[in-house]
């Protein structure tokens, strides 16, 4: 135990750093992928019919290949492509994991997004209408704030979901939690020890990272915002009441 406690306390530091860059990797790749998510679940509703097929292939593609395979044709495989046809062109490892998890989460969150507009009543699209707003006013103004607040459940599991992928841009060499943690066991070969650490900062991580959408969905249900209103008129009533 406690050769367990010095192995792991040793490589803490380290690992930490790692941890630091796969949070800013999960946060850089589901940004990029909430908005192409968003522009792909928008698509898939659309009614340009050459535009749904195209969203939908796209879907289709990146949600039934494997992620690992992603990684490898982005990194290696669209160079090789690229100096086949007599071009030089080598990715940054850092911008191939962004893009490699971007791509295939917005895939995932484009589903998502289609789930939550649909999810909002016809009723409300056609009292906006009958008001003047055009279709994207509808959009921005009416339908996406309600659709976004009910998202927020699947857009955490799909977080918490990317943030254990980002381990696969191991294969490429990135350094994030996992590599180093594989360098760290190239270098004292005591494996054990070092990967049930890591196993531990990737579970702290997806549970701080759990709390913290937890938090935002109750921040933004409107009934919640609703019962601390009454509770602070109660409050002032009672204030007030008082000698």
């Amino acid at each position: 135990m406690a050769e367990f406690l010095e192995y792991s306390l040793d490589a803490l530091p380290t690992l930490l750093v790692g941890a630091i860059t796969t949070l800013q990797l999960t946060a850089v790749s589901v940004i990029f992928g909430l908005v192409g998510g968003t522009l792909l679940g928008i698509a898939r509703l659309s009614h340009f019919t050459p535009l749904k097929i195209a969203s939908r292939v796209y879907i289709d593609f990146f949600r039934g290949t494997p992620l690992l395979v992603q990684i490898f044709m982005i990194y290696f495989g669209v160079p090789a492509f690229a100096n086949s046809i007599g071009t030089s062109f080598t990715f940054n490892r850092f911008f191939a994991a962004i893009l490699a998890l971007s791509l295939n989460s917005s895939a995932y969150l484009a589903e998502i997004v289609r789930g939550g507009i649909q999810s909002i009543e016809m009723g409300q699209r056609e009292a906006s209408e009958s008001l003047g707003l055009s279709p994207i006013q509808t959009m921005r103004y009416i339908v996406f704030p309600q659709a976004f607040r009910r998202m927020i459940p699947p857009l955490g599991n799909e977080f918490i979901t990317l943030l254990k992928d980002t381990s696969l841009v191991a294969v490429i060499g990135y350094e994030e939690l996992f590599r180093r943690g594989q360098l760290i066991v190239a270098q004292n070969y005591r494996a054990f020890e070092i990967y049930i650490t890591v196993a531990l900062v990737y579970l702290v991580l997806n549970t701080l990272s759990s709390q913290v959408f937890i938090l935002l969905e109750r921040w933004m249900d409107p009934l919640n915002k609703t019962k601390k209103l009454e509770a602070a008129v109660v409050a002032d009533s009672i204030e007030s009441a008082s000698p």
